[in-house]
């Protein structure tokens, strides 16, 4: 094949039928049938030719890509540390030295002089790394009394980690190996026992384990079994450290077990049976249980309840439209509820003796994002806080409870300089066609030329909100002209429970539409024009792209969609496929449902690709995902081949040696993001 042309995806027909509804699907041979292992000769043959048409593309801009690089490297300071903190007898920090991918984790002990005498280095990720492809840290912990450390790690991007166990002061790696674990890594009965997850043959993890140190695998026991094929089991530990959390839910329901953390292998306490549609977490101090449920509100309450009794829940915080109640924190003297107002995060300092007082802890922008840092111990006086907004870079601060007052510990560094009066930002709202207000965070020069171009970013799935954060990459389209705009779309929570569920399910088409009404918004205030605007999303966020550029293509300039859910019908008729039944509650269940069928074909990207112009497109996937499987991106490409009428560029790029995440490493990341920005750059005529 001649690398002049793109590749063309053989076409093997192929078809299937559900409902008395009859699906072709001329690609579905780009799924290799040995997967999750890729061996299909013909299928690597396609990705490898589509991998080499990307850069014989991609080849011309290279300069574009280096100078990028360079910039958004020359804006991450190289040896960086953070802020200590103190747990236990130890302060722990991690550290980036001068040109690492990787960090390393220290700890000296409280009261040791500061001058690296007494400093240990207690995990290398540098060491761990070194020769590897792809290398991702999974969990950490280290033993309540900090002797040993438990780690694990995916070297593959499968999302399946092997942990082990090591003597700090020695560094002797004890014989202990757990592999396919997909969790965290909790110390139980006196530092003798690990509890962990395995993910099944599915990616999910259905199960909660024990393991005792020093003993063979195969006598780890298995303290609960999830049957519920959608749901997913974790565990963690109570904030004064008494107790075993072990919870199990799925997207709408959850449903929480209690275990002594120093006798692991007792019959454990349900605090109450699921109810489909109920969702609850749960804490403990002193007896009492304080539980954070949305069964009596959609944007959750906070409630007590006795141990003794632990289902006879009596409400402390009443659930209001007002306030999304999104977690709370136990302390020793006093709890801290975190949610958001309008949007806006707000964090609260609350007292058990006196539930009528109230401290929000006060911040100085009108639009930002704050959340409770790493707060360790249980009797703390002093609150770790993060906080940044679109123009503030990212800052930790200690919040004094006492006196109610901040006091700033570091601001995140830009080497290259960073002056923050050179920007503005603002908070929109703009009305989607059926008059619901869509919020948007924008930020741009205060040079700027009015019209130019935009970039948009959405996501709009799970509940999960995109916050106003500050980001160095963003700096080098903004800083070329660019307004760049966060669009807060149905399908996260970014204003409470409501705005998530009206983007879900029969509502998922609101998501689509509130990205293009958002977009519409921009040109009709002036930010920017028709076909100037690039957008991007990745997983559900690259399931929007596909379908506001089948619905409204000449909207857009340029559009990257990383890792796509875009072949969202297939995937959820295939309940073999490992997260297939945890995500119905999401998108629906076709296979039960012929109106779920129906709505799902009727937005899924892939299944909607038609004969009309499309604008440049690039994409990614990662061999090795197993969230958005590879063939997704590649089965989309080669349709979107097949049908589009216009000659605008169509490239995809197949991580080889990685998954969802894409490249691993600080830096090794922002290639990919220098690579994207280039593209963007090059299609919408912008001088680099």
């Amino acid at each position: 094949m001649s690398i002049a042309t793109p590749p063309v995806a053989a076409k093997k027909p192929h078809s299937f039928s559900h409902h008395g509804l009859t699906v072709t699907d001329d690609y579905a041979w780009l799924r290799d049938p040995g997967y999750p292992e890729v061996k299909d000769k013909e299928v690597l043959a396609h990705l490898e030719a589509e991998n080499a048409w990307f850069e014989a593309r991609m080849g011309e801009r290279k300069p574009v890509i280096d100078a990028l690089f360079k910039e958004m490297r020359a804006r991450i300071k190289e040896a960086d540390k953070s802020v200590p903190q103190k747990d236990g007898d130890f302060l722990y920090w991690i550290e980036f030295e001068e040109g690492a991918e990787y960090k390393k984790w220290w700890r000296r002990p409280v009261g040791a002089p500061d001058d690296g005498s007494a400093d240990e280095l207690i995990l290398d990720e540098v060491a761990l790394a070194e020769g590897k492809e792809y290398f991702r840290l999974g969990a950490i912990a280290v033993s309540k009394d900090g002797t040993k450390l438990a780690w694990s790690v995916d070297d593959n991007g499968s999302e399946r980690f092997t942990a082990r166990i090591k003597v700090i002061a020695t560094g002797e790696v004890l014989p202990d190996e757990i592999p396919g674990t997909l969790s965290g890594l909790i110390w139980v009965k006196d530092d003798t026992g690990l509890v962990y997850s395995l993910a099944n043959e599915n990616w999910r993890t259905d199960n909660a384990r024990l393991h005792w140190i020093g003993q063979p695998l195969e006598n780890d026991v298995e303290l609960y079994h999830e049957d519920d094929e959608g749901f997913r089991v974790g565990a963690s530990l109570s904030a004064n450290e008494k107790w075993l959390i072990i919870s199990t839910g799925d997207h709408e329901t959850g449903e929480v077990r209690l275990v002594p953390a120093d006798d692991p292998l007792k019959a454990p306490l349900l605090v109450k049976p699921r109810q489909k549609g109920v969702e609850y977490d749960v804490d403990e101090r002193d007896g009492v249980l304080y539980i954070h449920a949305n069964d009596t509100h959609e944007n959750f309450r906070l409630a007590t309840a006795p141990l003794s009794s632990p289902g006879e829940w009596t409400t402390l915080i009443e659930g209001t439209d007002d306030f999304y109640l999104t977690g709370f924190d136990l302390f020793r003297n006093f709890y801290v509820t975190e949610g958001r107002v309008r949007g806006l995060d707000r964090i609260e300092v609350r007292y058990y003796d006196d539930p009528s007082r109230v401290e929000p802890i006060e911040f100085p922008e009108a639009s930002y994002e704050a959340s409770l840092g790493d707060n360790p111990e249980w009797d703390m006086s002093v609150l770790r806080v993060g906080y940044e907004s679109m123009v503030s870079p990212a800052s930790s601060y200690d919040y004094d409870v006492a006196t109610r007052s901040l006091k700033l510990l570091k601001v995140q560094e830009i080497p290259s300089g960073y002056d923050a009066t050179l920007y503005d930002t603002a908070r929109l709202e703009i009305a989607a066609r059926d008059g619901t207000m869509v919020p948007v965070s924008v930020v741009w020069r205060k040079d700027r030329a009015q019209g130019g171009p935009l970039h948009l970013y959405g996501y709009g799935a799970y509940g999960i909100a995109i916050g106003p954060g500050f980001s160095t990459t963003r700096l080098s389209l903004v800083d070329r002209g660019f307004a760049y705009a966060i669009a807060h779309i149905r399908g996260g929570d970014d204003l409470g429970r409501a705005w998530y569920k009206a983007g879900k399910l029969e509502a998922r088409t609101n998501t689509f539409n509130d990205f293009v009404d958002v977009a519409k918004g921009l040109i009709e205030r002036g930010f920017t024009a028709p076909g100037k605007i690039s957008i991007s999303g990745g997983s559900a966020g690259g399931e929007l792209m596909g379908a506001v550029i089948n619905s409204d293509p000449d909207l857009w300039g340029a559009v990257v969609a990383h890792v796509p859910f875009v072949d969202v019908l297939n995937t959820m008729l295939d309940e073999e496929l490992p997260l297939t039944p945890g995500e119905w509650p999401e998108w629906g269940n076709p296979i039960e449902d012929k109106t779920a069928f129906e709505l799902i074909q009727s937005y899924s990207p892939y299944d909607q690709v038609k004969a009309q112009g499309y604008p440049p497109l690039m994409v990614t996937a990662g061999l090795n995902d197993p969230r958005v499987t590879y063939w997704e991106p590649a089965k989309w490409v080669a349709r979107l081949r097949e049908a589009k009428t216009d000659g605008n560029e169509l490239i995809l790029k197949t991580n080889m040696g990685a998954g969802h995440g894409g490249k691993s490493g600080r830096f090794e990341s922002l290639k990919e993001t220098a690579e994207e920005f280039a593209f963007i750059l090059w299609q919408l005529g912008v001088e680099a």
